[in-house]
């Protein structure tokens, strides 16, 4: 239950809080006062749409906060908690924030989430019906989703499972048309894979062998270059006398100058030392002269081994070349196709499953889409007749109502009770509300067979019929009375009333006779400085009811036989409220 709304720069409010309560409460004031600011304000406050249009002028920014009365240990605080809200001992707090500039900002329980949430937390637990929802009930589409709100799980739980079978089967048909209907092209590719991939496949690259063929080729190209350096600093570095060089090497004079440092690095630890660095310097040297010597001997000069590396790497790079990139590139682009020539081949391979689940699906559908319909005829009846029995109470007695559900043949539909039947994400069935206006009237579609009084009637029984079923507990009621006066005015705010035994209502109303039957009445009082209108919501007592209910029936407070008249519907509403069980 809402407890408490408040409003800041918001259209023509300034700053107005609504103090609301359970049972009815009714909201009215003057023509601009701002009473479609209060319903576009719980609109935001539910997560709806953000239109920075709805900014006060001169405002920087709006604000709409609420608090809601929930069970700590329900699924909506749960929700709450798991959004990083809490709940705490005065209820669910929630807020929406707009900028003048479009942007948007939702807090629930203290914490910042996104509108959907908000969205999500409310919805069950507040309800806006309005004259948009009138207008959207003449379309068929949305007749069908009212009946089907009707029917509850009769069809909601059929329906569900229709719903991911049906898309499902659009995967699975969709997959089966590109499959079947690209088989030329399918086949075109799967050749041009499979010849480049043989291409490679016959040169056979390996990882990194390009880089490796131009080092070896490198060594091949300047043989005798390299051994020649290799063999001159062997030369340098170690003597040899069997050549009759009797020049010693470098090896030699570190030697020589280790054994006149170590014959004496017992007299000093600092020249031990240096005797160490010029034993391990002799080793180096050793170590590199025989690497030099290994070097020189290994060089390769084979010019049959050069042609060969010569051509393979020409091979390598023409097979880069086709491909237009480079060997690295061209081993991934293999990798690549093989997957992908392993998937159209799968695919042809998968033809005959993707059909047999198609046809698994197609005869799902089938009879779900029959148990839908079946449940849709029975709540048919039974809406329409709930409808008719709250036209009766809105001064048409003698009017029908019928909830016509039909089906449309289609050779490609769905096989349903020995028909095809065309088919689409809500079933078979396509529903349209009829309405009689009296006897010998002919039956037409409501917007087409209806007064504008008549049809704001149809859509107010419907409306209420809905909301009788819902399991929000809040209801907003923006002006569904519009079009309506006298005897069905007064049956209005009476249906209103029984509808608030087990919900908190809450409605915009500029009629008398309906706010007659509030628990509680708030007022919106407009005050104008001259150049910005400023709206207020002001609770009444009973002496303000009887002043605004006088200004309602007259344009005037102080009018001494618009009061009678007020007193007198007051009475009489709370009569006929004491005999609603």
């Amino acid at each position: 239950m809402l407890e408490e709304v408040r409003i800041r720069g918001l259209g023509v409010i300034d700053d107005a809080v609504l103090e609301l309560a359970p049972g009815l409460t009714v909201v009215s004031g003057e023509t601009g006062a701002g009473k479609t600011m209060i319903v576009q304000g719980l609109g935001l406050l539910t997560g709806g749409r953000a239109d920075a249009g709805l900014v006060r002028p001169g405002a920087v920014r709006a604000f709409v906060d609420g608090r809601l009365i929930v069970s700590p240990d329900g699924p909506v605080a749960e929700r709450v908690r798991d959004a990083g809200g809490e709940c705490d001992e005065d209820g669910l707090l929630l807020g929406r924030t707009l900028t003048a500039e479009g942007r948007s900002r939702a807090h629930v329980g203290g914490r910042a989430v996104p509108a959907s949430v908000l969205a999500e937390v409310t919805d069950g637990l507040i309800a806006i019906h309005g004259q948009s929802d009138q207008q959207r009930l003449l379309r068929t589409g949305e007749q069908r989703a009212a009946l089907d709100r009707f029917a509850g799980d009769a069809v909601a739980q059929p329906l569900a499972a229709y719903a991911t079978a049906y898309t499902r089967l659009r995967t699975v048909s969709a997959r089966l048309a590109e499959i079947t209907g690209r088989a030329r092209e399918r086949a075109a590719e799967a050749e041009l894979l499979r010849t480049g991939l043989a291409e490679i496949e016959k040169v056979d690259p390996r990882p990194g062998e390009d880089a490796a063929l131009d080092a070896e080729l490198r060594r091949l190209e300047h043989a005798e270059t390299l051994a020649q350096a290799a063999s001159g600093a062997h030369a340098v570095l170690v003597s040899d006398p069997a050549t009759g060089d009797s020049v010693p090497g470098a090896t030699d004079l570190v030697g020589t100058a280790h054994r006149m440092v170590a014959a004496e690095a017992s007299l000093d630890p600092a020249l031990s030392e240096l005797a160490d660095r010029l034993h391990e310097a002799g080793m180096l040297l050793a170590d590199v002269a025989a690497d030099l010597a290994s070097y020189a001997a290994g060089i390769d000069s084979d010019p049959l081994r050069l042609t060969a590396a010569a051509d393979r790497r020409a091979a390598l790079s023409a097979l880069a070349r086709a491909h237009g990139t480079d060997l690295s590139g061209v081993l991934e682009w293999a990798d690549q196709a093989g997957r992908r020539l392993l998937e159209l081949d799968s695919d042809e391979d998968q033809v005959g499953v993707w059909a047999s689940e198609r046809d698994q699906l197609v005869a799902e559908l089938a009879g779900l889409a029959g148990r839908i319909s079946a449940a849709r005829g029975d709540a048919a009846e039974k809406f329409a007749e709930a409808v008719v029995a709250e036209l009766t109470g809105l001064a048409m007695p003698r009017a029908k109502v019928e909830a016509v559900v039909t089906q449309r043949p289609d050779p490609a539909g769905l096989p349903v009770a020995g028909q095809v039947l065309a088919y689409g994400p809500t079933g078979v069935d396509e529903v349209e509300l009829r309405l009689t206006p009296h006897p010998g009237a002919p039956s037409r579609p409501v917007h087409k067979g209806a007064s504008g009084g008549e049809l704001s009637r149809v859509m107010l029984a419907i409306e209420v019929v809905l909301a009788a079923g819902d399991v929000a507990t809040t209801m907003v009621f923006d002006e569904v009375d519009s079009g309506v006066g006298g005897r069905a005015a007064v049956e209005v705010g009476r249906r209103l009333a029984r509808l608030a035994r087990t919900h908190q209502v809450i409605c915009i109303t500029h009629l008398p006779q309906v706010a007659a039957f509030a628990d509680r009445h708030l007022v919106i009082n407009k005050a104008d400085d001259g150049s910005v209108t400023r709206s207020g919501v002001t609770t009444l007592d009973d002496t303000g009811r009887v002043r605004e209910l006088s200004r309602m029936l007259a344009g005037v407070e102080e009018s001494t036989l618009a009061r009678g008249h007020a007193e007198e519907l007051l009475a009489n509403a709370a009569a006929d409220k004491a005999d609603i069980p």
